[in-house]
């Protein structure tokens, strides 16, 4: 083989294993992840692997979830504002429709 072909698969070689790093990373748990992204450039200055990596769709591919219109969602347990006690989503399952906002209220 041809060295400039060796040099090629190299290359393409090392730049599936740098995409298959941060599909990796993508689909970490939300804490994980954000501890590792956290320490990378940001937006403003964003580096080599920015600019290698097509890290928004890899991300967007390992967090788009697999719930479909009508299926039911998952159950998780939250603070309520200002208090101690806790509010879980299966409470409301069968007695009234819940609206879940994320974002500022302020």
């Amino acid at each position: 083989m041809k060295l400039w072909k060796k040099i090629v698969i190299g290359f393409f070689s090392a730049y599936l294993l740098l995409a298959a790093v941060v599909w990796v990373v993508v689909s970490l748990p939300p804490a994980h992840f954000a501890a590792i992204v956290a320490k990378l450039p940001t937006s403003e200055k964003p580096g080599l692997l920015f600019m290698l990596v097509p890290i928004g769709p890899l991300m967007m591919l390992a967090r788009a979830g697999h719930l479909k219109p009508g299926n039911m969602a998952p159950d998780f347990r939250l603070p309520l504002l200002h208090s101690q006690e806790t509010v879980e989503l299966a409470s409301f399952r069968g007695r009234k429709p819940v609206a879940l906002v994320f974002g500022s209220y302020t």
